[in-house]
C-alpha cells in the first residue's frame, strides 16, 4: 500500500510542477514557442473548465491556483482512502 501512496504523491508533485512551470513560461516565453505549447497543451484542457465556471476577475487569472489546490485535496483524499483500507 506503501508504494500506491508513494506513486500518488510523486503524481502529484509532478503535475504541481507543470502547473507552476506553465505559469512561469507563460510570463517570459512567447506562445509560439514549442516549450510554452508543450505545457499549455497538458495544463489548458484542465484549467478551461475551471476558467468556465470561476468568474472574471480582470487581467488576473486565478484558475491555476484552483488546480493546485484541487491538486492537493484530491491527494489528501486519495492518500487518507488508501490509509483507512490498510
Amino acid at each position: 500500500m506503501g508504494s500506491l501512496i508513494n506513486a500518488i504523491e510523486i503524481l502529484s508533485f509532478i503535475l504541481t510542477l507543470i502547473v507552476l512551470a506553465d505559469i512561469v513560461v507563460s510570463y517570459f516565453v512567447d506562445p509560439s514557442h514549442p516549450i510554452r505549447q508543450t505545457l499549455d497543451s497538458i495544463v489548458s484542457p484542465v484549467l478551461t473548465p475551471i476558467r468556465n465556471l470561476m468568474p472574471q476577475t480582470g487581467m488576473f487569472d486565478f484558475s491555476p491556483l484552483i488546480l493546485l489546490i484541487i491538486i492537493r485535496l484530491v491527494e489528501n483524499i486519495l492518500i487518507r482512502i488508501l490509509r483507512g483500507f490498510a
